[in-house]
């Protein structure tokens, strides 16, 4: 990723704000924003580029420049795929559909990380500890590696999702929800240079998709009765760009921020949690959804959400919050703010597998953490029966990756064990003593020294009934260490979880791992 980041190196020296100024007019001279678009300000709680001391600017720049790089990195691989199906001769005929995006530009780096679940769990931290941490790891040219799970200051996600006021986490403005989209199809679209304005969502792709294909989708499939397809066809547009829009009404929501799009009106509610600041915002255990200001925009006059109307036309609000109301019951999106419930007060409800024991094979590998036991966030006992041979090397167990995770592994014939806190905290025990040649019971015991979210942890390894090792991690995690990574037993196939055997990876296990039993003790 180094050499594609390098080529955006200088391009953000001035900051977002400065960025965001150049984005908003270099779309209104291309044709992609209204001429009439309005620039939205930035929220007083985002610190301007300004407010960034100079010793922070290098890391903040290198952060955009990487998540550039990696930007023309994937648009360059979707290239490649086009060309492959053109070369084989199916081009004119394929249907391609290219959003940029899931969402608006992720906030959920903050004010900037090496490891972006931190967000996640609401574990506040400071600039110079991700940049203390870094340099131990080899300073910037380190970040869009895999020793990181590096994220970009919030900052450069309000400027990526130019010229609106949202991101991503805040269904309220469209900078969290809108994202540009391409359609190629050379036998029925004739391409040219002008954008469709008309108001569509995702939902709509797969009515569109039917139509084009004249398939009429099924009521009942193997005897189960479909739920109705939610969505409006938008091939209208293929050949219309300036047709009336036929999306008429689209609700949004996450974590209690919320918006109601109708016939091109938005009413919006901000909701209690701006995503780029760390840890959780005051007042959230009070906040009620009862208690949002409800804002109002004219999408049809106003693109970017540059005018709030509510206080002039009460009524037009009144029924946009009602038809929200209907949409949200419809939808099942009741109670508002029900995504915080996990994160903001149980995090130990998180998605997880109902069993409190497994016993595994050797050589089970790329079980996904949601999936697999907690190791770092509950109570365990894990057993392990190998036949360890003198000197042995490599890894026991592995959960989560570089960004984030725990590993029982061998090194040199010595146990070790390491619980990585994103990065910026490691907690590593290595027993005085080798392992015994031959075949061992080795346990790894995780206590509560106090039990609460993200409280320390208590973690001794035996050895055929013998103490080897012990230790304190102060804080553990919350939540869960990755959303991407796994289980591995006997090897680490995803990122290295501990720097020691970064460069050892995936350092397979020299032994014999018979089978390992893992048991929640509460």
């Amino acid at each position: 990723m180094k050499e594609w980041a390098d080529r955006y190196a200088g391009k953000f020296d001035d900051g977002w704000d400065a960025y965001r100024e150049r984005v908003f007019h270099r779309a209104k001279e291309s044709g992609w924003l209204p001429p009439e678009t309005e620039l939205t300000p930035r929220d007083p709680r985002m610190p301007a580029w300004d407010e960034i001391p100079e010793s922070e600017r290098p890391f903040q720049r290198r952060l955009m420049e990487v998540a550039a790089g990696f930007a023309e990195h994937a648009d360059v691989q979707v290239g490649r795929l086009i060309d492959e199906v053109d070369r084989l001769g199916y081009g004119d005929n394929t249907l391609v559909f290219y959003i940029w995006g899931d969402n608006g530009s992720s906030g959920e780096g903050q004010n900037g990380t090496i490891s972006e679940l931190l967000a996640q769990n609401g574990i506040p931290t400071t600039v110079d500890m991700h940049i203390r941490a870094l340099d131990e790891l080899g300073g910037l040219d380190v970040l869009g590696s895999p020793k990181v799970d590096n994220q970009y200051h919030a900052g450069w996600a309000w400027a990526g999702s130019t010229p609106y006021k949202g991101m991503k986490l805040l269904a309220s403005h469209l900078g969290g929800t809108r994202n540009p989209m391409a359609i190629r199809w050379p036998a029925r679209i004739t391409p040219d240079p002008t954008p469709r304005s008309q108001f569509h969502h995702c939902n709509d792709l797969v009515p569109t998709i039917y139509e084009v294909l004249g398939i009429t989708p099924p009521r009942v499939v193997n005897g189960i009765p479909q739920d109705p397809i939610d969505g409006v066809s938008f091939a209208y547009t293929f050949d219309q760009p300036d047709a009336p829009g036929r999306l008429l009404t689209q609700y949004f929501e996450i974590m209690g921020s919320r918006a109601i799009y109708h016939d091109g009106w938005m009413a919006s509610a901000f909701g209690p949690r701006p995503p780029w600041v760390p840890g959780l915002p005051p007042g959230i255990a009070d906040w009620t959804p009862d208690h949002d200001q409800w804002e109002l925009y004219n999408l049809d006059e106003d693109w970017a959400q540059a005018h709030d109307l509510a206080a002039d036309m009460p009524d037009k609000l009144a029924q946009l919050k009602e038809t929200f109301a209907i949409e949200a019951a419809r939808n099942s999106v009741y109670p508002i703010g029900g995504g915080l419930w996990t994160v903001v007060f149980h995090p130990e409800l998180r998605i997880s597998t109902p069993y409190r024991e497994w016993n595994f094979t050797g050589d089970i590998t790329r079980m996904p953490e949601f999936c697999a036991p907690a190791l770092g966030t509950r109570a365990n006992v894990v057993t392990i029966n190998a036949d360890v041979p003198a000197g042995a090397n490599g890894v026991l167990y592995a959960l989560g990756g570089a960004g984030g995770g725990l590993t029982a592994y061998v090194d040199d014939g010595f146990l070790c064990f390491e619980y990585n806190l994103f990065i910026l905290m490691r907690t590593r025990i290595r027993s005085e003593r080798p392992l015994p040649a031959g075949p061992v019971r080795i346990q790894v015991e995780t206590t509560f020294a106090e039990v609460r979210p993200g409280g320390p942890l208590d973690i001794t390894m035996t050895v055929n009934g013998e103490e080897f090792g012990s230790g304190r991690v102060p804080v553990s995690v919350p939540l869960l260490f990755t959303a991407n990574d796994c289980l591995d037993i006997g090897v680490c196939l995803g990122s290295p979880v501990s720097a020691d055997y970064y460069d050892r990876a995936p350092f397979r296990f020299s032994g014999t791992i018979d089978n390992v039993n893992v048991r929640y003790l509460s």
